[in-house]
């Protein structure tokens, strides 16, 4: 079954739906400059109250080694690294990172080109690095998805995510914008409204 993962937690109440819902993963924006931006605190607050296995995420955008680090003493399980991931001091990163990636201008390629099994896959915006709205080119991303765990993002919505699993395989799907009422406050019907599509196909 295709893992779902809830990104741009700002609320708990929201956190506590996706989990109860069936999410294996939240996602807590620390990237100051995202309309979804998060707080250490906030991340304090709800990664650690987290039930049913629910792994919660930080994601970055260029970030220091010691803004990881900060955020997993805040309970970040995984960091979520757009652009450049830190050099890390000890020769590797405090948690499982991955690296957000987009399609190459042609072919099956992607940018950055790295060799990493799993990869968060979204379309390329270099102001925003996400939340954009906008979907990749599913065929494209289906062919990234025969020979690496991807996790899909870009403009996934309750009404088209049942299609994006059935056209690309991925390992898991990302949603934040396409189930939200402004930025970072989710609206419930159309998280539940998510769920319950991306959990029957």
């Amino acid at each position: 079954m295709t893992a779902i993962k809830i990104c741009g937690i700002t609320r708990r109440q929201d956190a506590e739906l996706a989990a109860e819902l069936g999410a294996a993963f939240v996602g807590f924006v620390l990237w100051p400059k995202s309309p979804r931006a998060a707080t250490l605190e906030v991340v304090r607050n709800i990664a650690r109250s987290l039930e049913n296995g629910v792994m919660p995420v930080g994601v970055f955008v260029d970030p220091s080694e010691r803004e990881v680090e900060a955020a997993v003493d805040a309970g970040i399980r995984i960091a979520q690294i757009h652009g450049e991931p830190p050099s890390w001091t000890n020769g590797k990163p405090p948690v499982r990172t991955i690296r957000a990636v987009h399609l190459a201008a042609e072919g099956d390629a992607i940018e950055p080109n790295i060799a990493d099994e799993t990869v968060l896959l979204d379309a390329h915006d270099p102001v925003m690095h996400g939340g954009t709205g906008k979907t990749v080119d599913w065929a494209r991303a289906a062919i990234i998805a025969r020979s690496r765990h991807v996790i899909l993002a870009g403009g996934l919505t309750p009404e088209n995510v049942a299609d994006a699993i059935t056209q690309v395989t991925p390992f898991a799907v990302d949603v934040s914008s396409g189930i939200e009422s402004s930025p970072g406050i989710k609206d419930h019907a159309r998280l539940r409204a998510f769920i319950t599509a991306a959990r029957g196909t």
